[in-house]
Parts: structure tokens; sequence; C-alpha cells
């Protein structure tokens, strides 16, 4: 049976990436050792990471003077490594969700936080606004997409502080103003490649603005100055990384890919209108994912939630179950999902409507 790949992260990959990593896993090129022997000092490496940065700056339309990373800890590093490097007084946080509320906790051990605004009262469903940037902030951090409650920042808003987003489940999803970004992070398992690397796109001149000790492996600068080989990286996610941009630009880049990704999302989003067992969770369409789609059963139906993810799992469908914190559903519609499965899966909703 064909499986359909719905999870949230680590999440579906393009084909085209695992073949090739598959590949280099035996044997990288025509070297005689596998992609995970090589050194990482080696010229094989050092092309490797060469044109993934070149890759990651070309898709983004990065500008000169940012530092493009690839660094280890996952996201959740960067929600300590922001503020070790940037926080001197003040930040301002915007809290869309739990990833957003833990990246407040950890700012909150350097320095004072304000929390600007936050979607917290109707459990995080919905897209905070109106809310006011303090001017004397070293910083405005957000969460532009919220895997486990479905909501998402479709623009890139204004801040006359550096913006700091964390875009570890949209990023590449669609054309990003980098000029408005002081600092961008995002986790590789979603968009971009197994779990184990992080991407971190930084401008430069934000970096070193006051006197503070911080640990060489947490300090920006020096991953900068070192060309995100100050340690020994994650090579074979780093190698994974770059087959997903290669493949990303071969799908022409990243309107192209939003333009896919809009019609799988708006696809799904009607299904779950139209249909009497479901209803989403996010309740303005301007506010809802199209990265993630949470939906649950309408009140009358509650009792058919199990009845429904077996149903769904023995169509093929994997990892629609919601997060064990909200519950319900949750199908993840990363670049690499194609608009089969999506189809797949309205059917098989559509089929379990008629037979309750």
């Amino acid at each position: 049976m064909k499986k359909h790949n719905f999870n949230a992260g680590p999440s579906i990959l393009p084909q085209f990436t695992l073949e090739k990593t598959a590949e280099a896993v035996i044997e990288l090129g025509s070297t005689g050792l596998s992609v995970m022997s090589i050194s990482h000092r080696s010229k094989e490496f050092t092309a490797i990471i060469q044109e993934a940065k070149s890759l990651v700056k070309e898709l983004m339309d990065i500008p000169d003077g940012y530092g493009i990373l690839f660094l280890g800890g996952g996201a959740s590093l960067q929600f300590a490594m922001v503020p070790y490097n940037l926080l001197n007084r003040k930040a301002a946080y915007l809290n869309t969700g739990s990833w957003a509320s833990k990246a407040i906790k950890e700012a909150g051990l350097f320095g004072e936080v304000v929390v600007v605004a936050s979607s917290k009262d109707k459990n995080f469903n919905y897209i905070p606004t109106g809310y006011v940037i303090p001017q004397d902030a070293d910083y405005f951090h957000i969460t532009t997409n919220n895997t486990i409650y479905g909501t998402e920042m479709k623009s890139d808003p204004d801040s006359q502080v550096p913006l700091v987003a964390d875009m570890s489940s949209d990023i590449f999803s669609r054309p990003v103003d980098i000029s408005k970004y002081g600092l961008i992070y995002a986790g590789a398992q979603k968009n971009l490649g197994p779990a184990g690397v992080t991407l971190v796109i930084v401008r430069e001149d934000i970096l070193g603005r006051f006197e503070r000790p911080i640990p060489s492996m947490l300090n920006y600068k020096i991953h900068v100055e070192n060309e995100s080989l100050y340690n020994t990286p994650p090579v074979l996610p780093i190698y994974s990384s770059l087959q997903t941009l290669i493949w990303l630009k071969n799908q022409g880049g990243l309107s192209a890919i939003q333009r896919v990704n809009e019609k799988k999302a708006r696809l799904l989003y009607e299904e779950i209108e139209r249909n009497r067992l479901f209803k989403c969770t996010v309740e303005n369409p301007g506010d809802r994912s199209i990265m993630n789609v949470c939906f649950v059963m309408n009140e009358e139906y509650q009792e058919l939630e199990n009845s429904f993810l077996e149903f769904a799992s023995s169509r093929g469908m994997a990892g629609i179950k919601g997060h064990r914190s909200v519950g319900g559903f949750r199908a993840s519609l990363y670049n690499a999902l194609p608009e089969e499965s999506v189809l797949a899966l309205i059917e098989a909703m559509n089929d379990f409507e008629k037979s309750n």
C-alpha cells in the first residue's frame, strides 16, 4: 500500500533527496568513501557546503552582508543563542504558540522580555495584530508558522528593530523579503533535510554590538568567521539538505512552490469546510497555515475521532493525528508532499462521511 506522509517533523523529503542521499551513504561520487566518513575539511565537503550556501542565497535572494550557517542543536538551541548574542537589555516577542513560548522562556534568562501580543487566550488559534513593537528593544522575535495549532504569518512584518524569525516549519515555502530580517533560523526537518542541522541566516552587522562573554560554540560571529566549520558539522544532514535545495530549484524556486503549496492547502481546507463531520480549528482563513492544516470532528461526531484515524491509516495516511497537546487531526503539507497525497486524504474523508 502506498503511504501518504503527513508527519509534522521529521517529515516527508523529496524522493530525489532520498535517492541521492542513499547513493552518497554508500559512496560519494567516485571518492570510494561514504559521505558519512569523509573529512569535513576535505575539498569534497567544502564543495558540498559551499554549494548549499550558494543555493540558499539564490533561492531566498539573500543580499551581501548576511552569513549563512549550518549548525547543530536544532531550533531549540536557537531559542538561547538568539538572546545570548543579541539581547543586551530588552527584547520583544510575539507569542503565537508552544515554540514561541519556549523561546520567550529562554530569552528571559538573558534580560527583560516584553510580550507585545499573545493568542494564548484562544488556544493560539489566531495571529495577533495591532501590537506595538518597543523601539528600544534589541530585537523583535516572531514564529512564522505554528505546527501545533495550524496558524501562519504569510507576510513579512515591518519592524524598526532587528526582526528575528523562527521559520522552522515554513522556510522555503514562499518568497521572503530578507531585507526585513536581522536573523532567520530553521530546523531542517520540515522543508529542508533530516533532523540534525539548523539553518541560520544572520545579518552580520547586528552581531557583536555589546560585550558579553559568549561560549565559542554559541557565538554566531565565530561560526560566521569559520564558515560553519568551527567544529565538525552534521555532514550527512547538510548533504541531504543540498539535495533538497537542488530539487527545489528544479521545481522553479520559491514562487513556484508557493503556488503548489497554496493549491494543496486550498483543496484540503475546502473539503474540511464541506464535510459535515469536520471543522477547522483556526476560524479566520487568513490565519490558517498552508503547511500544517489542523482540524477536529464537529461536536456531534466527536466519538468518531478514533474511528477516522483507524480508517485513514487503513488508506495509507501516516501522521495525521493532532499534536498530543491539542488532539484532533493535523495534515502537514510541506513542499515535498505531492498533491496526490492531499487528494487521497480528501477521498478518505469523503468516504468516511458517506459511511457515517
